[in-house]
């Protein structure tokens, strides 16, 4: 990791998220600004928001970023990284145009922004750079005076993302009864998309058959499974499994399913699963409902024993990660020699996405990338 605390030429951090809603009033516009410009019937958006009212109508997504943000402020405090960290959602408040706007009205004008995506996808980065395209041009079309920003570089094989999520399948398999430890099957767990989408994710020269996006959650389950092999002495198999298919039955998506897959690892004879949701950041609405509520409800069904590991969330190593990222990238923009830090096969991502990487159907302007209208 550099030494240096120096962040300059960034004066600001900005968490982008999600967003969730924070009440069973939210729940419903929360939904029609996720799925805005799709045509999604209401009557849909109603059956989906039902996931959210078995939880009071609260997705944890919020607090657990409030979470996060302590962490990052705590963190750069102690090792004295003199910048301040805000706040922005896609999809509810606080909203990044506002978080933008605050910012600017503050005086930053060198922002960098850490998504709570650890992977290239379009959903998990160009949408996100979207969106901070469309906050931009509204804040132009204010008068305002605008910052120049730039994204952090995908974080999927930094240590310090990588060492809680394997500390949590540790436990999640000591958890196990022992008759049955031994045997566990890891189902490493993460979002599916449209198989298309996934072909072309990534940098064009990453774009085929699952492109960048499935090339690098299986490097981070194959750095796990390692991780866990040397650990407790044990070769666990492992499959890399998908989660919250949410499109039209005839458009190919990423398979198998965790719930297929708990089925057939069942009549395998495989004696226990830990599921490990390597594709998300926190314990959000899709962890809980899709592998808490759902998948779990499949196992007692199947009398197979379950485990879910724990997200990385607000753990301090994630902290020092984003502290290291943000130096990383400051050094580079300030033309000085850096070496990044990342593990496994692939090594560090790109600190600027070219153009062609991970495109969308319609085409739309997107910030921070070699194709960005902002300069």
């Amino acid at each position: 990791m550099p030494d240096a605390r120096d962040a300059s030429p960034y004066d600001a951090l900005l968490l982008l998220s999600f967003g969730g809603p924070e009440g069973p009033d939210d729940v419903l516009p929360f939904l029609e600004n996720v799925t805005r410009g799709r045509g999604i019937p209401k009557e849909r958006l109603k059956e989906v928001g039902e996931h959210y009212f078995q939880f009071g109508g609260v997705s944890p997504i919020n607090d657990q970023n409030r979470a996060l943000l302590d962490a990052l402020r705590k963190d750069f405090a102690e090792h004295g990284l003199d910048l301040p960290v805000y706040w922005g959602n896609r999809n509810w408040a606080p909203y990044l145009t506002d978080t933008l706007r605050e910012m600017v009205t503050d005086g930053h004008r060198r922002i960098l922004v850490l998504a709570t995506s650890a992977y290239a996808s379009y959903s998990g980065c160009r949408q996100y750079r979207e969106n901070l395209a469309d906050s931009l041009a509204a804040l132009q079309a204010e008068g305002l005076e605008l910052p120049k920003v730039d994204k952090l570089r995908h974080y999927f094989n930094h240590p310090g993302f990588l060492e809680p999520m394997i500390d949590g399948v540790l436990r999640s398999l000591a958890d196990l009864p022992e008759d049955v430890r031994a045997g566990a099957h890891l189902a490493f767990s993460t979002h599916s998309i449209p198989t298309a989408a996934a072909d072309s994710s990534g940098r064009p020269e990453d774009h085929g058959d699952g492109g960048a996006y499935v090339a690098e959650h299986l490097d981070v389950a194959r750095l796990i499974a390692d991780a866990v092999r040397e650990r407790t002495g044990v070769d666990h198999p492992w499959q890399l499994v998908y989660q919250s298919r949410s499109g039209a039955p005839h458009i190919p998506w990423l398979e198998p399913d965790i719930c297929d897959h708990l089925h057939e690892r069942h009549a395998a004879g495989v004696p226990a699963v830990v599921i490990a949701p390597i594709g998300f950041v926190s314990d959000h609405m899709e962890v809980l409902y899709d592998l808490d509520t759902e998948a779990r409800a499949k196992a007692e069904e199947l009398g197979l024993p379950m485990r879910r590991s724990a997200t990385v969330g607000d753990d301090p190593r994630f902290a020092a990660a984003v502290r290291d990222l943000v130096l990383e990238r400051a050094a580079v923009e300030r033309a000085e020699e850096v070496t990044p830090c990342a593990l496994g096969a692939l090594g560090a991502s790109h600190n600027l996405c070219p153009v062609g990487c991970c495109p969308s159907r319609t085409p739309k302007p997107a910030a921070a990338g070699a194709d960005s209208p902002y300069a």
